[in-house]
């Protein structure tokens, strides 16, 4: 059983980081794609994974969607270190540039995620997802929105 982030107490950082000592389940899209946090800072994030070959699209390469979902987990769990516990957040908007293709030879990933500017009410944030050697592989940016908790 997983622990929504609607069940969180203290703040976000706290929250990340009891996940990275695995003191509370992680991340369910995580869990379905082979990720997992591995790092947490204010500001900052780091997932690690390997896509495994039921991520593989038509042409034989991961597909994008197992990319741009691990990069959004980055930006948005970047953002959550950053807020106190009385605030939330949704993914406003997220943009991915593919740089090389990711197959299952590549071996392990690295996604780091961090605040790139952190307002009141939008969070701008980016993402790069590296092989084991550093090699760019994918880059994204995306804003996310500051909510107030209920």
């Amino acid at each position: 059983m997983n622990i929504a982030a609607a069940q969180r107490t203290g703040s976000g950082l706290d929250f990340v980081q009891r996940i990275v000592r695995r003191e509370i389940p992680g991340v369910p899209i995580g869990e379905l794609l082979g990720f997992h946090v591995a790092e947490a800072e204010a500001g900052r994030v780091v997932l690690e994974g390997q896509p495994d070959r039921r991520s593989y699209n038509l042409i034989g390469i991961v597909h994008g969607g197992w990319a741009a979902s691990i990069l959004d987990t980055a930006l948005a769990l970047a953002t959550l270190s950053t807020l106190d516990e009385k605030s939330s957040f949704t993914t406003l908007d997220i943009r991915i540039n593919y740089l090389r293709p990711i197959t299952v030879e590549t071996g392990a990933l690295r996604a780091e995620g961090r605040v790139l500017h952190g307002g009141r009410r939008v969070a701008l944030c980016e993402a790069k997802l590296t092989d084991r050697e550093g090699r760019l592989l994918a880059h994204g940016t995306g804003s996310c929105l500051v909510l107030p908790r209920e």
